[in-house]
């Protein structure tokens, strides 16, 4: 019986997806409705500072980045829509979501209307091949819902597949260093033996592709396990800032390369971590900022 369950969620978690698999531009009517209220959240609820537009190349680039806050990434979500804002929505940047959230009823539709594609190979190339950005957070899952404790470590998950993309789509990687996001919920523990856990019992971790099931405490729940958002968002201050972008070699058989693809990655890696460090070091408390 699991397993025929397992195999429906896989099904209906993949027709979800596979529909909406092309990029499709945002809907505008709906952005500029929705912005008064970013505004409020960006301005007064979120404090949101972010820097560094300068160092954003004038051609198609790969954003890549951490996030963090659960299920709820108000680091990424700000990211994206300052980018809107600050380009006046002549430059479209496509934000990236796990399949399960891009299959959920609501939620994945509001998302696929707001331009977010799902993090996948092909629809990542497809938005780079038509000359839009995209966002990238490589951590996926791992990096979104690690410990509190490892608020200010730059999480990539070891995932080099956003270098390979950067080659094949011929794009410089942009990095981006953000801290706060982590404070707008506290999570206790990773949960990953409760994962590990229950998928034993129903095989959920691997259909849902997920390493953790996280324990957080927050608002309004003080202890909750999080799949998707169980919280509210506390008004943490969220610092970001768009770092120096670096230039991959186009040649597609580069890809194949992985001592190339690892320096590169690495690199990277170094790059957000060295930002945060420097954002993280303007921090007096945890969600004052």
């Amino acid at each position: 019986m699991a397993e025929n369950q397992q195999n429906l969620l896989q099904r209906l978690i993949g027709w979800r997806v596979g529909a909406a698999m092309e990029p499709q531009p945002p809907n505008e009517t709906l952005l500029k409705l929705q912005q008064p209220f970013y505004d409020l959240l960006n301005r007064w609820y979120f404090r949101l500072e972010i820097d560094g537009w300068e160092n954003v190349p004038d051609r198609t680039s790969l954003v890549v980045g951490v996030h963090s806050g659960g299920a709820l990434t108000m680091d990424a979500w700000t990211l994206v829509n300052a980018w809107h804002t600050h380009f006046e929505g002549g430059r479209a940047l496509h934000g990236t979501a796990h399949d399960v959230l891009m299959a959920a009823p609501g939620l994945g539709d509001y998302f696929r209307a707001v331009g977010v594609i799902a993090a996948n190979r092909r629809s990542v190339g497809a938005a780079l091949e038509q000359g839009e950005d995209v966002v990238v957070w490589p951590g996926g899952e791992v990096d979104a819902m690690r410990s509190w404790r490892k608020r200010d470590v730059a999480t990539l998950g070891g995932r080099t597949g956003f270098v390979k993309q950067a080659i094949r789509s011929g794009v410089p990687i942009v990095p981006v260093a953000t801290v706060g996001g982590h404070d707008t919920v506290f999570v206790v523990s990773e949960g990953k033996w409760l994962a590990n856990a229950l998928d034993r019992v129903t095989g959920l971790k691997t259909t849902l592709r997920g390493a953790n099931l996280p324990i957080i405490a927050g608002f309004p729940f003080p202890l909750a396990v999080e799949i998707l958002p169980a919280h509210v968002p506390l008004p943490a201050k969220i610092r970001t800032r768009l770092l120096e972008p670096i230039e991959v070699d186009d040649d597609p058989e580069r890809a194949d390369d992985q001592a190339y693809v690892q320096k590169i990655y690495d690199q990277v890696e170094a790059d957000i971590q060295a930002g945060m460090d420097g954002l993280a070091a303007k921090r007096t408390l945890p969600v004052l900022g």
